[in-house]
């Protein structure tokens, strides 16, 4: 699968530079670029982009501000010489974070990342999948995971972490995707940092849910519809 990219950047040699990166990487397309934030919203208009790479420190409108004024805004890796940035742009689900200049490795292992996060998106959605199961990169291999083993999903600064039966494994995928690819019928969000998988529920108790030694939060905005999702009309009751 091909990712079409567009890079936004004041600076054409910063432009010229992520080009040449671009088009060392088989599945990448540049589609174009742009100079400031008011082109690329025009030419997002007209163009599916997959992948953009932003500059933060852009005249009048920031890559930042930019960032949060698109409804659903493509894959997003920020570019910038200043790495006080990252937290805000972590915070905003970006895809990584390159500090110029930018080395071709770290340029490499940003777009890997990008990479799985749209093969996981391209997939049929988490349950539906008649696999069964699905792959994570993690520790620079791919491990296969299967639906009905993984117990629960945290975020961890841009990355997440699949709790499984003795074992833990850190992935490149952002929490939101992850999100997206988990069957809701099989899985549920009970809070901003945690994914749960409702038939592995030992127990809920106040504001905790129980699954084997783990207890997870239940954010306060969430609690009705997780109660009402996992009990729901299987909660025994006194005739």
């Amino acid at each position: 699968m091909t990712i079409n990219c567009l890079i936004i950047d004041d600076e054409p040699i910063a432009r010229r530079g992520m080009q040449e990166f671009i088009n060392e990487v088989a599945f990448l397309h540049e589609a174009g670029q742009c100079e400031n934030a008011v082109k690329a919203a025009v030419f997002l208009q007209s163009t599916s982009i997959d992948l953009i790479f932003l500059d933060i420190q852009m005249p009048k409108i920031s890559g930042i501000e930019f960032l949060k004024s698109l409804e659903n805004p493509p894959m997003t890796i920020l570019t910038t010489a200043n790495p006080d940035y990252a937290l805000e742009g972590f915070a905003l689900d970006v895809v990584d974070y390159l500090v110029k200049p930018v080395a071709f490795n770290r340029f490499l292992k940003a777009v890997t990342k990008a990479h799985d996060i749209f093969e996981l998106r391209s997939r049929p959605s988490g349950a539906d999948n008649q696999a069964g199961y699905f792959f994570v990169r993690s520790n620079g291999m791919y491990e296969r995971v299967l639906y009905n083993e993984l117990l629960f999903a945290e975020a961890y600064q841009n990355y997440c972490i699949l709790h499984l039966p003795g074992r833990k494994l850190i992935t490149y995928l952002t929490f939101r995707a992850l999100e997206k690819q988990l069957s809701s019928s099989q899985f549920i969000k009970v809070h901003k940092s945690y994914i749960v998988s409702i038939p592995k529920i030992d127990a809920i108790e106040g504001n905790v849910i129980r699954i084997a030694d783990a207890s997870i939060p239940i954010s306060r905005s969430l609690k009705e519809e997780v109660k009402q999702k996992i009990v729901g009309n299987k909660l025994l009751k006194r005739p």
